[in-house]
């Protein structure tokens, strides 16, 4: 008997819909897992939503499993946690960069087990906690710097809550709105709006993806300081001010991308696992700031994209169930 679930699709500028998908048997070494959340990265998911992935990106920007082509339609997405039905890992909840689907079946190798001391609620963040612990192995913040993160997305917090950890830093989160000294005050972090920065930075990390952030971290910087970028622009031109003080301070400025294991001795596996034992401390909680029933996302994202709709993470909601026929 042929078994379908249920998979939401992008499929044109502004627009998705729920669509159902033809589900695979489980074969040796696959599972079969039955979705319990999964989050919206909404940057770049606003992104894919516009049609703003650059055609020179396709293929860098393709997620794990994505079905389709951009700009669409496509299935996207890369935060799902689910519990394992069939095959190896049975009952246990896993994590997988798989796309907003009620259901699907992978390689067993492709889910990491969530731990214990994590709820599964909070485990669909660890696909933005792995982008923040590959941008810190790419700064290599020493104890004692003096750390600013531009932005206070989803992915410039992680970043923050990561490095509230580093001993005997100075950090702030920089953002220009004011409600994310809330988020900034229950991650343990100072808040400042971008005039009100301290800056003699060593290191900024520049997560706002706009102009004015990357322009205010350069001028964050202490003399030989970097500024790690993390924003993803898409298909937009950004000016950066290389004339002033970039080359008497002697600055640096570096990109940081998830799609490559900052450090030889890790792997995916082990940087996804560090991820997920990060997570479980409830601080990391302040990130998710709404949540959605899945059948709910044709409406929710084009709200978020917006701006209408203020989210970090935005958590999706799935019922219970057993595959249907």
């Amino acid at each position: 008997m042929t078994r379908f679930a249920r998979a939401l699709w992008f499929t044109s500028a502004g627009k998705t819909e729920i669509r159902p998908v033809e589900l695979p048997s489980p074969g040796p070494g696959e599972v079969l897992v039955r979705t319990l959340y999964s989050g919206i990265s909404r940057g770049t998911e606003s992104l894919v939503l516009r049609g703003g992935v650059p055609e020179n990106q396709h293929d860098v920007m393709r997620a794990p499993f994505q079905e389709g082509d951009f700009p669409w339609p496509v299935k996207y997405g890369y935060l799902n946690v689910g519990v394992v039905e069939h095959g190896p890992l049975l009952g246990r909840t896993v994590f997988c960069l798989y796309p907003h689907q009620t259901h699907y079946v992978v390689p067993a190798d492709a889910v990491t087990p969530v731990p214990d001391a994590v709820p599964a609620s909070r485990a669909v963040l660890a696909g933005t906690v792995e982008t923040a612990v590959n941008a810190l192995w790419d700064a290599k913040p020493l104890i004692g710097d003096r750390i600013a993160v531009v932005g206070g997305g989803m992915v410039g917090c992680a970043v923050a809550a990561v490095l509230a950890r580093f001993p005997g830093v100075r950090l702030q989160l920089v953002d220009a709105d004011p409600a994310r000294a809330s988020v900034a005050a229950a991650l343990g972090v100072d808040f400042a709006s971008p005039d009100q920065a301290t800056d003699g930075c060593d290191l900024v990390v520049h997560a706002s993806a706009s102009e004015a952030g990357l322009a205010r971290s350069l001028s964050l910087l202490a003399p030989e300081g970097e500024v790690l970028e993390l924003s993803w622009y898409g298909d937009r031109r950004v000016s950066v001010p290389l004339g002033e003080f970039f080359h008497s301070r002697r600055l640096r400025l570096r990109s940081s991308q998830v799609g490559v294991v900052a450090r030889p001795d890790r792997t995916y596996a082990e940087r996804m696992a560090l991820a997920l034992d990060l997570l479980a401390d409830p601080v990391f909680d302040a990130l998710i700031t709404g949540e959605s029933d899945f059948d709910d996302l044709p409406s929710v994202l084009p709200e978020l994209a917006s701006g209408e709709l203020p989210a970090l993470c935005r958590r999706v909601r799935y019922g219970s169930g057993h595959v249907p026929a």
